[in-house]
């Protein structure tokens, strides 16, 4: 009989696969993802991982960044090759959705989505090629408030502020006044759209590079270079930005980023937790107003945590029906990458429960189940071991796993009905009452 052959596992680049202790740590953000978008009042939608390549496509999109299903064989006279393939983000699933079910929405629709998507990428530091998206958008039929753009940055600042990860700044501008001010510098519609990109990379690269770039692919001579990126390099205020002379796109803009730091006011979102930036452009052509990122004040190398903005005519491909929108979206996988390896978040236990409830006799399993039953109906997350190995090798799986506490019973504790509750970091133990043991682990945890 021929040997199985052994293949060695190996992790494929660009698809992270975190350990039990980062997993938890990914779970735990996520929680709080969720819970604050609920708090806001979105509501949870989850699209099919796959769409038809015609949808994928239709703003666009780099096609070599787009994984492609097939059937690895096929039946005689069959294509293994189909018309569908993995979305790259959830922007495109959700217009497409709320463009096929808009008779039965509710509109402004608010939703959030949680889920993975899958991008041809390039693998290395923060970019993966599968990884969580965590999105929220509300969406209006015909119109939508600006009153939504400035509601936005609340989701921000509420999860941020619950994550603890630091201090942290959302960088908010507006396209429209951008490209307005370029435009009022004598650039072609072309060379704004060269600028806009060229800007989009200016924490990137040196002034002087930006400058020539300007010039070299917007069309411009250096000195109104110059200007440009003395503008959108310096603090600037609304005041300020009004009392520049502007065309009319310029003002649109104006006044719409005007009307969004009114509403941050009024939303009591703290001042030293975001400012206008007129360097914050956003990469992606379907922005048409409000844009947003959101970066570590002390780890500005980390980059964006949470991006997105406005669009008016996402799902134009898709309907006739003007559905314009604004929302946000957090790269969960690449933030936690980010943040693991910058130290600013550590995992911790391995295990989600708390408790370890070992066995010294397995002539006595009944009672030890006892006590794991007793502290799981007290809601006290609890595992008991179910190996025969001796109560030392036992409080040594508990403490490399991270238990926080162990329960054991000897013949004693099980003659009087109960079990010593022993603290693992400090050592220190006590004997209780099975009855009273719940209360015993809820003032251990909490101390």
């Amino acid at each position: 009989m021929s040997e199985t052959r052994i293949i060695k596992p190996q992790p494929i680049s660009g698809f992270p696969e975190w350990l039990p202790e980062e997993k938890l740590v990914e779970d735990h953000i996520l929680r709080i993802i969720r819970e604050e978008y609920e708090r806001y009042g979105f509501t949870p939608v989850e699209t099919a991982a796959v769409e038809r390549r015609e949808i994928l496509t239709a703003k666009g999109i780099v096609e070599k960044e787009i994984y492609a299903l097939s059937r690895l064989a096929a039946g005689e006279g069959e294509d293994p090759s189909t018309d569908m393939a993995l979305h790259f983000d959830l922007t495109v699933p959700t217009a497409r959705y709320v463009a096929q079910n808009a008779a039965r929405l509710t509109f402004p629709f608010r939703r959030y989505q949680i889920q993975k998507v899958w991008r041809g990428e390039r693998p290395q530091a923060g970019r993966f090629r599968e990884f969580y998206q965590a999105d929220i958008d509300v969406i209006g039929n015909g119109s939508l408030g600006l009153l939504n753009d400035a509601e936005i940055p609340c989701v921000i600042n509420a999860i941020f502020a619950r994550i603890g990860i630091g201090e942290f700044v959302i960088r908010i501008n507006n396209r429209k006044l951008l490209q307005g001010y370029l435009l009022d510098q004598g650039l072609t519609a072309e060379g704004v759209g060269a600028a806009l990109k060229v800007i989009d990379a200016i924490e990137k690269v040196s002034r002087e590079r930006t400058v020539a770039d300007l010039s070299a692919q917007a069309g411009i001579d250096a000195a109104t270079a110059e200007r440009i990126v003395d503008l959108v390099t310096r603090p600037v205020t609304i005041a300020d930005l009004r009392a520049i002379e502007g065309g009319e796109l310029y003002r649109e803009g104006l006044d719409e980023l005007g009307q969004v730091a009114d509403g941050l006011a009024a939303f009591q979102v703290p001042a030293h937790r975001w400012r206008i930036d007129l360097a914050i452009v956003r990469g992606l052509d379907y922005y048409t107003g409000t844009v947003y990122e959101t970066q570590l004040v002390a780890n500005p190398e980390v980059g964006s945590i949470c991006s997105g903005g406005r669009y008016e005519d996402l799902a134009s491909n898709y309907t006739r029906q003007k559905l314009p929108g604004v929302g946000i979206s957090i790269g969960v996988t690449r933030l936690l990458s980010r943040l693991f390896d910058a130290g600013l978040l550590k995992p911790g236990a391995a295990t989600p429960a708390q408790v370890l409830v070992t066995v010294m006799d397995r002539a006595q399993l009944p009672y030890y189940l006892g006590l794991a039953t007793t502290l799981r109906a007290a809601g006290i997350a609890t595992e008991l071991f179910t190996e025969g190995k001796k109560v030392g090798d036992q409080l040594k799986y508990a403490d490399k796993k991270g238990f926080r506490l162990a329960v054991i019973a000897g013949e004693t504790e099980i003659a009087e009905g109960a079990a010593v509750l022993k603290n693992l970091s400090s050592g220190e133990q006590s004997t209780h009452p099975q009855a009273g043991l719940a209360d015993a682990v809820r003032q251990a945890l909490a101390g």
